[in-house]
């Protein structure tokens, strides 16, 4: 084939649309890989999708028997924007990450277009100040949250904190507060001086970094109270959502409820929520 023909039929083969080969199909436009266990991507949004800030949805791929082989995943993106991004653990011998570890930009995933989830402001009733409580992926539904004007619209003040074991796998959500602090659209609700009412708090508990220990510990010392400069938390003035590991989970509720706070839901909005059904 001459050079001439093989341009033309390049350029017709790219501009016939891709046809879906998998059930809810949507193709994956962009991969990054944060740690040799971390890695985050982005996909197509389907038109209808409606979802708030916070949610989750099925994600997958085809297993070997022919069926898709789905997982929870929350929505790290915000609800406005017009991708889906979603922020993943690579397990060796897991039945989905141990594949989806290895998405190109082109490839398809399966996506259930039915967001449920109890991370949203809906769930919460009003206050002052929030509190985001993540462990390692757990910082995905919050990427959605922090990135989405309600928060600061409702809240005067908005504190985040990330716990891991080592300084890389913290990456993934400091590039984002520091991409949330160049936004001139979210500045002009959060303010010139942005470092007051966004609080960014890491932790690690392994590798050596600024501030080392669990997040749980250091709320029953005082010391991130001290290290913010913020008042301890009361219902009052305070809500929480919490996404991490189970033992995590269970820990933040017993110290939210030693405080005062109850635990709402989307029929029964109270003081803070915690996300049941992430993969951690």
């Amino acid at each position: 084939m001459a050079r001439d023909d093989m341009t033309e039929a390049t350029v017709t083969e790219q501009a016939i649309p891709k046809v879906p080969t998998l059930p809810d199909a949507q193709t994956v436009t962009h991969v990054k890989h944060w740690t040799d266990r971390l890695f985050s991507f982005r996909c197509t949004r389907p038109a209808s999708l409606r979802f708030r800030s916070g949610e989750f949805v099925m994600i997958g791929l085809m297993g070997d028997t022919g069926r898709p082989l789905l997982r929870a995943y929350s929505i790290a993106s915000p609800s406005w924007d017009e991708e889906l991004e979603f922020y993943s653990i690579k397990v060796q011998d897991g039945p989905l990450t141990s594949r989806l570890q290895h998405l190109a930009v082109g490839d398809e995933i399966i996506l259930r277009p039915k967001p449920v989830g109890t991370l949203v402001h809906d769930a919460l009733l009003p206050g002052k100040r929030i509190w985001f409580f993540a462990t390692g992926t757990g910082f995905a539904p919050f990427a959605s949250l922090l990135r989405d004007p309600q928060t600061y619209e409702d809240y005067d003040e908005v504190i985040i904190t990330h716990t891991c074991r080592e300084v890389g796998e913290l990456a993934y959500g400091a590039e984002l507060i520091d991409g949330i602090r160049k936004d001139e659209l979210l500045n002009e609700l959060i303010g010139a001086d942005n470092l007051s009412k966004l609080r960014y708090y890491p932790t690690t508990t392994r590798e050596e970094s600024p501030r080392m220990g669990r997040i749980t510990d250091r709320m029953r010392s005082g010391e991130v109270f001290t290290d913010l400069g913020v008042e301890p938390i009361s219902p009052e003035n305070d809500r929480a959502m919490v996404c991490g590991n189970l033992a995590f989970n269970l820990e933040i509720k017993e110290l939210l409820e030693g405080y005062g706070l109850r635990e709402g839901a989307n029929s029964d909005p109270k003081e803070y929520v915690v996300e049941k059904a992430f993969v951690d």
